[in-house]
């Protein structure tokens, strides 16, 4: 069976990863009120997500205020281009099924 990359297969981390695969960089605010998250948990998955390799994380000040900002890595671009080729195949093996 097709293993799916348990990084990116959980809901809230597949969606981080969509978001920032369509942008240069995302701030945390911005990735907290679209995708409705809550700070602890968008922090807490993007955490994975950098641990992995897959999101690159910055934080730097503007002023006193305490600024971090997201971006897809090379890595975890590739690996989410596999992980939609695994549920392709996945979905294809289940449609030749069907016959």
């Amino acid at each position: 069976m097709i293993e799916l990359d348990a990084h990116i297969h959980q809901p809230a981390r597949l969606r981080i990863l969509m978001l920032l695969s369509g942008v240069d960089s995302a701030d945390f605010n911005f990735l907290r009120t679209t995708l409705g998250l809550s700070k602890g948990n968008l922090s807490a998955h993007t955490s994975r997500l950098e641990e992995a390799g897959y999101v690159e994380v910055t934080k730097e000040f503007q002023g006193k205020i305490p600024h971090t900002s997201y971006c897809l890595t090379e890595l975890g671009r590739s690996r989410l281009e596999a992980y939609w080729r695994a549920l392709d195949e996945i979905r294809a093996s289940g449609d030749a099924l069907r016959v």
